[in-house]
């Protein structure tokens, strides 16, 4: 099983952000029988965001954790809790603050919320910010994991400089970006995986999942919701929707072969591609928003074969996935190499 900040953790996270940062928040008691399935099948390194609400209440994904582990104290020794934060809310939008003084008040202020119910197992910003010497934002969180006050740095879309120098700086504990069978930007040679094996740091992998377009419940731009994110996004966009759904085709054939759904298919993609000779600990941390989505994520860990990996990776290698990640204008905060 891997480590994160010395305690154990399951193959699998739950990244807890479509809980609450959606048009249609999920009420509570949805949101808590997801979050005890996910413990109840080991999936117990969680993600979370300072940011992770909608305007007024930008922080009610953290009031949602305080609520959670209010009822089920139990169950606070059980998960390793990574929250990103960094970022002020400014009059034209969110603003990274990776100074000292931007640092000290978002973890002062997840701190408050979270109330002692649970840990800050690690604290991350949530990009970096180049306005800023990395020196700074990383010494800085450095004095809370000394004072006990969290129990590790993280990273967050960094490139394979920025981890490098920022693990000079204090040991990071994890670093999350996006990876998926259409995310596989961190496996060029001498990147962010290469970089993360050679120091040990574990990944967690978020939107394991495609931003749910690898499950295949999305058929056209059109079953995207009204005011959804993802209607913004340039792989969801018309033209190059269905040039990459394609993937998805293919891959449906091999999961209906191999007795899985596409979603568990993704998930043991990821996590194989990973954990392996020379490879980094990968852990996907993929939403739920229902139980029986839940159930279907984390209760069948599916293996597959090393044939089915071969065959996935003759697929990779055939397809061209056409948009970026996010928006041009997004693109510039990922994988930031600042030294």
């Amino acid at each position: 099983m891997p480590s994160l900040t010395g305690q154990e953790v399951g193959a699998n996270g739950l990244g807890l952000m479509n809980l609450t940062w959606r048009a249609t928040v999920t009420p509570d008691e949805i949101a808590f029988e997801v979050m005890k399935t996910a413990i109840n099948n080991g999936a117990t390194f969680w993600n979370s965001g300072e940011f992770y609400g909608l305007a007024p209440n930008h922080t009610a994904n953290l009031q949602l954790i305080n609520r959670y582990f209010t009822k089920y104290p139990e169950d606070s020794g059980k998960v390793v809790l990574s929250v990103k934060g960094g970022v002020e809310q400014g009059p034209g939008g969110p603003i990274l603050r990776g100074d000292r003084e931007g640092v000290q008040h978002s973890v002062d202020n997840v701190l408050r919320i979270l109330d002692g119910k649970v840990k800050l197992g690690i604290f991350e910003c949530a990009r970096v910010d180049t306005s800023v010497p990395l020196e700074e934002t990383i010494s800085t969180l450095a004095e809370y994991v000394r004072a006990g006050k969290i129990g590790g740095i993280g990273l967050s879309e960094a490139g394979p400089k920025t981890i490098r120098k920022a693990h000079s700086i204090h040991p990071i504990a994890a670093v999350e970006v996006e990876v998926s069978l259409w995310a596989t930007e961190i496996f060029t040679p001498g990147g962010v995986a290469d970089t993360c094996a050679e120091l040990g740091i574990p990944i967690a992998a978020y939107s394991p999942l495609g931003k749910g377009f690898l499950t295949g419940a999305i058929k056209s731009p059109d079953d995207i919701p009204q005011g959804d994110g993802r209607r913004h996004f340039d792989r969801f966009q018309p033209g190059n929707f269905e040039k990459n759904l394609v993937l998805v085709d293919k891959l449906s054939a091999i999961s209906k072969r191999t007795g899985c759904t596409n979603a568990q298919l993704a998930l043991a993609w990821v996590r194989q591609v990973g954990n392996a000779p020379g490879k980094p600990v990968i852990i996907p941390i993929p939403g739920a928003t229902t139980v029986v989505r839940a159930e279907e994520n984390f209760g069948a860990c599916v293996e597959l074969t090393e044939g089915e990996m071969e065959e996935i990776s003759k697929i990779l290698e055939g397809m061209e996935i056409v948009g970026g990640r996010y928006s041009k204008a997004q693109e510039s905060g990922l994988l930031v190499d600042h030294v």
